[in-house]
């Protein structure tokens, strides 16, 4: 009679106690050092001290009850056990590997990664990536912020939305927002007494982004004034709206970060001069990665999105 194991039941021998097995870091420390033949470039490898790998190796072969490595003064070589053992703990290694990546390939599917400025996390994505999680239970969102380009072929990014020039080779690239600067300050600087005129601003603490230079608006607005050089500097636009909406002075901002602030009255807006920004907003990825589910998916929650704030934002041009 042939029994049937059920769905889900171990294989037989799985329940048969697992022997006894050196610790999986002296495995590690010895095949490196098996592959170099050398404690120092393993250890290098493994990011830890010649100290450590020669301690895990020797533990190792006081374990097994032989040499496995001949010690010719700091050089070493394998013995034949060292070299046949070297071998087979290789494969056993690169089975584990495999089955890892495997398992993660399986995982990446449900997991979308967002990489975009800090500036638009805070100010615009945060705010509303809620409504996307809750269209998509079943994915797990990672959203990073950074000033810093991404690279595809590196890090483990799915989507860039990144404010440029859109010349990205070897990318999918689409255009998403077009955006404008314009002067914005604090409802209480000075005391409530606002400048009224474009010159008005002159001897007034004007904030400076850094890649945002005031010199353009200043030409837009008739005023042959040099670029500033004193006062506050800032990389992250997000922080020079904040400063600007703590009376710390006049921020040059773009209207796609402004506009919250403008709605709850946090800051005003300037005058009626406004410039173009030299870098829109795009949405990137591999081109392989623009068909998956996930991608799909964020992307046709994303445009809409945009489509909607970019008709609000037509009131700040």
């Amino acid at each position: 009679m042939t029994l049937k194991r059920n769905a889900g039941e171990l294989p037989r021998a799985w329940h048969r106690e697992m022997p006894r097995l050196p610790a999986l870091t002296a495995l590690r420390a010895f095949e490196a050092a098996a592959r170099h033949e050398s404690f120092s470039r393993a250890a290098t490898e493994l990011f830890v001290t010649h100290g450590a790998v020669s301690h895990q190796v020797r533990a190792l072969e006081e374990e097994l009850g032989q040499a496995l490595f001949a010690r010719h003064g700091k050089r070493v070589s394998l013995t034949p056990a060292g070299r046949l053992y070297a071998e087979r703990v290789r494969d056993a290694l690169m089975q584990i590997a495999d089955a890892t990546r495997a398992l993660q390939a399986g995982s990446r599917d449900k997991r979308l990664t967002i990489s975009t400025m800090p500036s638009f996390a805070a100010r615009w994505l945060t705010p509303r990536i809620g409504s996307f999680i809750e269209q998509h239970p079943e994915l797990e969102v990672e959203l990073m912020s950074s000033n810093t380009l991404v690279d595809f072929t590196r890090d483990e990014v799915d989507v860039a939305l990144r404010m440029g020039s859109g010349d990205y080779p070897g990318l999918y690239v689409e255009r998403l927002l077009d955006d404008v600067f314009f002067p914005v300050c604090s409802p209480n600087f000075q005391g409530g007494k606002l400048p009224r005129r474009p010159e008005d601003m002159q001897g007034l603490p004007l904030l400076r982004g850094e890649g945002d230079p005031w010199r353009p608006w200043f030409e837009a607005a008739g005023l042959d004034w040099p670029e500033p050089r004193r006062g506050l500097m800032f990389e992250d636009s997000s922080l020079l709206l904040q400063a600007a909406a703590e009376g710390q002075g006049i921020a040059l901002i773009r209207s796609s970060l402004a506009y919250n602030d403008l709605l709850s009255g946090r800051v005003v807006r300037l005058f009626d001069v406004s410039i173009p920004c030299p870098w829109l907003l795009y949405f990137c990825c591999l081109p392989a990665m623009l068909p998956t589910p996930k991608v799909q998916a964020f992307r046709d929650w994303l445009l809409p999105e945009i489509d909607a704030f970019r008709r609000i934002l037509a009131q700040w041009a």
